[in-house]
């Protein structure tokens, strides 16, 4: 029997779209979509969502719907990650996606779900097809508000922790300056350093034998590494980045101002002005990871929690 779902992650700086069918309890995709929409455009410092952000959200939302119901899609599930959860005003958004997917399905709507919720369908997404005897694996998602640590094996998550910390938060929290002075960088990998610090006392990351990367952030730095012409997944999906090359282009990044990013063939452009904070956040991560379990390189997946949402589907 053949169920055609959809899965929508909604986070800090993009919304995302999965389409698939299940087919003998297993997905089979048929439709990958993101657009940028910064949803979490100054919650940090306003603790609410701008009413412009939200109608970002809408209109990419509403394409959503219109996508998934030529596509005969018969159930969905969407969740809502950081930026909602730190959003006094997240009502107005939440009956938005009920205006906007009840017009597919009678009732739906966004799910606002914990940071340990996050971290476990980050996990599953990104772990399903790895082989067992590479593990423990530790998933890091990357987002625009949060950041996931997820340690497990085959049989499951073992130890889970969201910091909040993301390219978009340290952005604005940190790096106003176009390209970031020196003061500025150092603030924030200080900033970054205490943020995770929690994580790492709540993760037994020593026990890790595989770092997984995950989002935006470490697939663009992938790319980049690759020297790719233009985003390709299917080159970036289960690619492998040495520590080294890691900093090499977080130091590169970092360091450039928004024109440069923009031209790199690889880069969208929804994640010019926030890379280089997802690159620092990555870098800080990969030397703490090094010290702590020996790491030496960074697994690359396009699999995510988008992928953990689907598969989470009835």
């Amino acid at each position: 029997m053949t169920r055609r779902i959809a899965g929508i992650d909604c986070g800090t700086n993009s919304i995302r779209l999965l389409i698939a069918d299940r087919v003998d309890g297993k997905l089979v995709d048929l439709h990958r979509e993101m657009r940028i929409v910064r949803l979490g455009q100054g919650v940090d410092a306003t603790g609410a969502f701008a009413p412009e952000a939200i109608e970002r959200t809408r209109v990419a939302l509403r394409a959503y719907v219109d996508t998934m119901r030529e596509a005969g899609v018969q159930a969905l599930r969407m969740v809502a990650t950081s930026a909602a959860r730190d959003a006094a005003n997240r009502a107005d958004f939440f009956a938005m996606t009920q205006a906007e997917l009840g017009a597919l399905i009678p009732g739906a709507t966004a799910e606002l779900i914990s940071g340990d919720d996050e971290a476990r369908l980050s996990f599953a997404g990104a772990v399903g097809e790895l082989p067992a005897d590479a593990g423990p694996f530790l998933v890091v998602d990357l987002g625009g508000g949060s950041t996931e640590l997820v340690l497990g094996d085959a049989s499951g998550v073992q130890s889970a922790y969201s910091a909040d910390v993301g390219c978009v938060r340290v952005t604005e929290r940190c790096l106003p300056s176009d390209p970031p002075t020196a003061a500025e960088i150092a603030a924030a990998r200080e900033f970054v350093g205490g943020r995770l610090a929690a994580a790492f006392e709540r993760v037994p990351v020593s026990q890790a034998r595989t770092w997984v990367g995950v989002a935006g952030t470490v697939t663009t730095i992938a790319a980049v590494a690759a020297d790719l012409p233009e985003y390709d997944p299917a080159r970036v999906h289960l690619s492998r980045v040495s520590l080294p090359e890691v900093h090499r282009v977080a130091d590169r990044l970092v360091g450039m101002n928004r024109q440069q990013r923009s031209a790199l063939g690889p880069m969208h452009p929804g994640r010019v002005d926030v890379i280089g904070a997802g690159a620092l956040i990555t870098a800080v991560l990969a030397d703490e990871l090094h010290e702590r379990a020996g790491i030496t390189e960074l697994l690359v997946s396009e699999h995510d929690i988008l992928d953990g949402i689907a598969a989470s589907i009835p």
